[in-house]
């Protein structure tokens, strides 16, 4: 079979990673594309699960307190104005100076 060039743009330190991985399982990484793409065309499909990342508890929390601010706006602390926040946020530490 007759081989032919393909090009592809990935973030430099994908790329880096990537190599040094391939490096250690002994393989370049055109290779590794190669039986990525040999494993799709097989089984007709990516050949591996694709899923959302699961949000860790401090994020769900997160995420779920907001939906409370929003379902009852009236039982949280509401502020005028950003310079409100950073004044209140940082009184125990530093003099707030907007100016600076």
């Amino acid at each position: 079979m007759s081989k032919v060039c393909t090009n592809i743009s990935l973030d430099s330190e994908l790329k880096a990673q990537a190599q040094e991985l391939m490096a250690d399982l002994g393989l370049d990484l055109s290779s590794a594309i190669t039986l990525f793409l040999k494993q799709a065309v097989r089984e007709q499909r990516i050949p591996f699960e694709i899923r959302r990342d699961i949000p860790n508890k401090e994020t769900i929390e997160a995420l779920n307190e907001y939906s409370r601010m929003k379902t009852d706006k009236f039982a949280y602390k509401r502020y005028n104005s950003f310079s409100d926040i950073m004044k209140e946020a940082c009184e125990d530490h530093v003099e707030y100076n907007p100016g600076k």
